[in-house]
């Protein structure tokens, strides 16, 4: 029998606060009618069979169910002559802490008129059940006692509709006993531990008025103040109509015992299977034809028992024997259902295809290509992502389920060449922060050393022109000639300081002219240069395009003061190399030594004015100043790298001038 299509609000929601994309969720639902977007995993009504996986697995509690208690209480307040509460089998399980007649004692505070037992529906429909086998009128059917599953059938496999057992649920037969039995006004609320449930209600409007899970109904007797030690355990328990083998019902292949059914491995009447993972397959062989028996018994969950309402920890195993002890103990009670056998145990079933049109494999191919899967080995199937390959994640982003950043290899590339992007940025922002530093300095070094110049240049020219005259006026053999030698001597020095105190402070105007850089650097620079034998000098030209705007006058004295001091770094001899490279915005000049190299901590000086770890005498501290400033009046920048450790490798410094090959005006 069919219904009209009933599409609800999604009776499972996401509280978005506390989602933490852990994508647990997505692993564990079986029909995977979970949409990520923009990090929060939400839940798809028309795609969910609410089966209530995604609320056990979250431990961040944010998954949750449209909370029925309200409605409960206003039907417990109602006028309704009969308030009738039906309870699922598996109560022993989740009421393990009370006595049954307490259970039943608080129902009836609560305000239930009636208590009934869903294990007597459960009895009808197993004996349908063995009806309908024992005919034998040749092909399978689906049982149908858990909604999960009848929901998945009408929406993943619809064709399969047919082949769905044309029983309703223990729920819906306890319902109808009830209305029978108390009356059709009377209202009638389940109480189990299932959440799909309160989706089957939808179904059978005028039948079941509402469904608490059993956590819920711990969270009503805790509005209304009741608890078991309140009332006695000798009270009477459950309203007849009482159960037989139905409340094996909860345990896996408990409709089969109830039934009187065997799986027999032989004949392969009967196959049973449960769980997320094990439903699906057995559909989809069944619709094949791959998997041939005359009943297939499913459960979403491993066993009602364990059913995602429930609200205690305690394990399978205790839950099994504590639902097998209550019906070992209670089993002599068992009611006469003859009288019941006219009630109706018709099931209502509608179409409701939800699958999503099957991609083509370019398309996935595609969406593989852009998470950096371009080969069958880059598709892990790791399963981070919450789907069971890669393959199935690109189908799902394709239709509007996933997102790419679900991938965990793919988020950590992603990560890694952001992390190298930032490594880079934070280089260059040092580089940038050093130059900023170096410029503060020369700047106020410039301007203090103007004013030095200033002042000694006129007195210290009169003593050396003195000095030299009185030193030529004594003979080379008295005592004095060695003492104003060395006045004179000393007094160059000065000169050659000041000298080059008024090159470094001095702002000159940089006279840009169009230079075959390659021709200047070996005619004009290197020819002009006094070296020792064993120095051995090499010009390596690796440009493309020789021409570029520099001030050659001012770029000779970069390259003197440069290669000057690479010769003084290799006192024993060594490989002195000039290199010239380009591309197509500037141009890269570079000289590298073979000497002793730069301390780590004097590489943040040696652009500083006066700084030098040369003898005195030796040198003034000026020449890379020097250089650095023409460089900058050029719009380039100078990069050094240096070893001084021979365990490292070859030691030696090399400079590298970078300046842009079209002069900048500014």
């Amino acid at each position: 029998m069919t219904c009209p299509e009933t599409k609800p609000d999604s009776i499972i929601q996401t509280v978005g606060d506390l989602c933490k994309l852990c994508y647990t969720c997505v692993r564990d639902c079986p029909a995977k009618a979970i949409r990520v977007m923009n990090g929060q995993a939400q839940i798809i009504p028309e795609r969910c069979i609410t089966c209530g996986n995604c609320v056990r697995v979250c431990r961040q509690k944010a998954k949750r169910y449209t909370d029925s208690v309200p409605e409960t209480l206003d039907i417990l307040k109602s006028p309704a002559k009969e308030k009738v509460a039906i309870v699922a089998p598996s109560f022993p399980a989740e009421f393990h802490d009370m006595k049954t007649p307490q259970l039943v004692a608080m129902l009836r505070k609560s305000g239930f008129t009636k208590a009934c037992q869903v294990a007597y529906g459960a009895d009808l429909v197993a004996r349908e059940y063995q009806r309908l086998v024992s005919e034998d009128k040749g092909g399978g059917m689906i049982a149908t006692s858990c909604p999960a599953i009848v929901t998945y059938i009408e929406k993943y496999q619809p064709e399969m509709i047919k082949s769905l057992a044309p029983i309703c649920s223990p729920m819906v037969a306890s319902a109808r006993v009830a209305k029978e039995r108390f009356g059709k006004e009377s209202k009638i609320v389940f109480i189990g531990p299932c959440i799909a449930k309160k989706n089957e209600m939808l179904r059978y409007p005028d039948e079941i008025d509402s469904v608490l899970t059993f956590e819920e109904l711990r969270r009503l007797f805790a509005d209304i103040s009741l608890a078991p030690e309140q009332f006695a355990a000798s009270t009477d328990g459950f309203d007849p109509p009482h159960p037989g083998l139905g409340m094996l019902f909860p345990i896996s292949r408990g409709l089969l015992q109830a039934a009187d059914l065997k799986e027999d491995l032989l004949s392969q009447n009967v196959v049973a299977s449960d769980g997320k993972h094990g439903f699906i397959p057995a559909i989809e062989e069944f619709s094949t034809g791959d998997l041939q028996t005359r009943l297939l018994e499913l459960l979403c969950c491993k066993g009602c028992i364990n059913g995602p309402g429930a609200s205690n920890e305690i394990s399978q195993y205790k839950k099994r024997k504590l639902v097998s002890s209550y019906a070992a103990e209670n089993i002599g009670r068992k009611s006469d259902s003859d009288k019941d056998s006219r009630i109706s145990l018709a099931p209502q079933y509608h179409p409701d295809d939800v699958r999503a049109k099957k991609p083509s494999g370019k398309e996935i191919t595609e969406v593989l290509a852009k998470m950096g899967k371009t080969r069958t080995e880059d598709e892990l199937d790791c399963g981070a992502c919450g789907y069971p390959s890669c393959r199935d994640h690109a189908v799902a982003i394709l239709n509007g389920l996933a997102e790419s950043e679900m991938c965990l290899p793919y988020v950590i590339e992603r990560l890694k060449k952001s992390l190298a992007d930032l490594s880079v940025s934070n280089k260059q922002l040092e580089k940038a922060k050093q130059a900023l530093i170096n410029a503060e300095k020369l700047a106020s070094m410039g301007q203090l050393s103007a004013g030095i110049a200033h002042e000694i240049n006129n007195p210290l020219g009169i003593i050396l022109l003195n000095a030299s005259l009185v030193l030529e006026s004594i003979p080379e053999k008295s005592e004095n000639y060695e003492d104003m030698k060395l006045i004179v001597e000393q007094a160059e020095q000065c000169k050659k300081i000041v000298s080059g105190l008024l090159n470094f402070a001095r702002k000159n105007k940089v006279l840009f002219q169009q230079i075959n850089v390659p021709e200047f650097l070996s005619e004009r620079c290197l020819k002009t240069i006094i070296r020792p034998d064993k120095i051995k000098l090499d010009f390596e030209n690796n440009g493309s395009d020789p021409f570029a705007e520099i001030d050659p006058d001012q770029m000779v004295q970069v390259m003197t003061n440069l290669i000057v001091n690479a010769i003084e770094a290799m006192p024993g001899g060594g490989k002195l190399l000039v290199s010239f490279k380009d591309s197509p915005g500037e141009i890269r000049i570079g000289v590298k030594d073979e000497g002793s190299g730069i301390p780590k901590e004097h590489l943040n000086k040696i652009f500083e004015p006066f700084f030098t770890t040369k003898q005195i005498g030796k040198g003034t501290g000026l020449g890379l100043a020097v250089t650095y400033g023409i460089v900058k009046m050029h719009h380039g920048r100078i990069e050094v790298s240096s070893n001084c450790n021979p365990a490292k490798g070859q030691t030696g410094t090399q400079f590298t001038i970078i300046i842009p090959r079209k002069a900048k005006q500014y």
